[in-house]
């Protein structure tokens, strides 16, 4: 199958002379939602607004679904919403006005039951005739998405899409990108709330000083990178781990009274029975243990963090 997106020896290097992008390749697949990770200045943004046409590449080639961004630009941007970080919106119209402007923008003719319905998923439907600038920063967000959306695009890049939103309203735009993607719509998502891609993606890809250092299914991600950490509760509280256990680099937490043990799932032998046995032979007791999972912010950490 023909990806939504395919990025091809891809480098971007700006007149200062900094180097944005290095040599990528990727490849996103039509129907999932993809979540780029990376620190800030990492080339994220970069990457996204060369994909949507915005910022010309230094050299290598960029399809959306098989039209190239440069010398089959109209096609290509026909496919592709994007929702930025910025809340750049028109302050003095209304919001019917303004999406519906976006969709001509595109030489679309107009269709009031696309921008009602795209309204009504967004909830945005009661606030038609509200001035944007009379909107809270989340219904100013939504009016982002609306606008993206106005033009019935396949691909849709949401550029820190919920930046500044509180909780409820983040996790209620999770369910309308969830539901977007039902309807085929393909997602990219690049975001600094690492639970979100952890709840949302399909796959993720992280990206670091413009070099894409993985790409992977979340699952697999997970199971590849992460760890398993055992953690004891004392009964006593200790003021160091006793010599007889060094062997076992046990982490004691501050206040002396839990005692973790790291350990890879799939090696043959965890090591937790011997360290247990190892625990009574030196006198250390606990009243409970829990086992858990590194979560996929401990993961991106690892990954993008400067060697020592």
């Amino acid at each position: 199958m023909q990806p939504a997106i395919s990025v091809s020896d891809l480098s971007k290097t700006y007149g200062s002379g900094f180097q944005a992008l290095k040599h990528v390749d990727l490849e996103i697949q039509c129907g999932e939602i993809f979540a780029l990770l990376g620190p800030n200045g990492a080339g994220k943004t970069t990457l996204i607004s060369i994909i949507c046409g915005l910022v010309n590449p230094s050299s290598g080639h960029v399809a959306a679904l098989g039209h190239d961004v440069i010398t089959d630009y109209r096609a290509a941007r026909q496919l592709i919403g994007l929702v930025p970080q910025e809340l750049t919106t028109e302050a003095f119209e209304t919001v019917w006005d303004t999406v519906t402007f976006s969709r001509g923008l595109f030489g679309l003719d107009k269709n009031r039951a696309h921008i009602e319905r795209v309204l009504r998923d967004l909830s945005l439907w009661d606030k038609r005739n509200t001035k944007i600038m009379e909107l809270s920063g989340g219904m100013k967000r939504r009016v982002l998405i609306a606008k993206a959306l106005s033009h019935e695009p396949q691909i849709l890049f949401l550029d820190e899409p919920t930046a500044g939103v509180d909780v409820e309203l983040r996790k209620a735009m999770w369910e309308v990108v969830r539901s977007l993607r039902e309807k085929g719509v393909t997602i990219i998502l690049t975001t600094h709330y690492i639970e979100e891609a952890e709840e949302m993606a399909d796959r993720i890809g992280v990206i670091n000083k413009g070099e894409i250092i993985v790409v992977e299914e979340k699952v697999k991600l997970m199971r590849q990178f992460g760890q398993k950490r055992l953690e004891l509760y004392l009964q006593e509280p200790l003021d160091e781990v006793p010599a007889a256990l060094s062997n076992y680099h046990l982490e004691l937490a501050e206040d002396g009274n839990t005692l973790v043990y790291h350990y890879d799932i799939h090696s043959k032998r965890t090591g937790i029975t011997a360290l247990l046995q190892a625990l009574g032979e030196a006198g250390v007791r606990f009243k409970d243990l829990d086992t858990k999972q590194s979560s996929l912010e401990e993961i991106f950490v690892s990954l993008v963090q400067e060697p020592q």
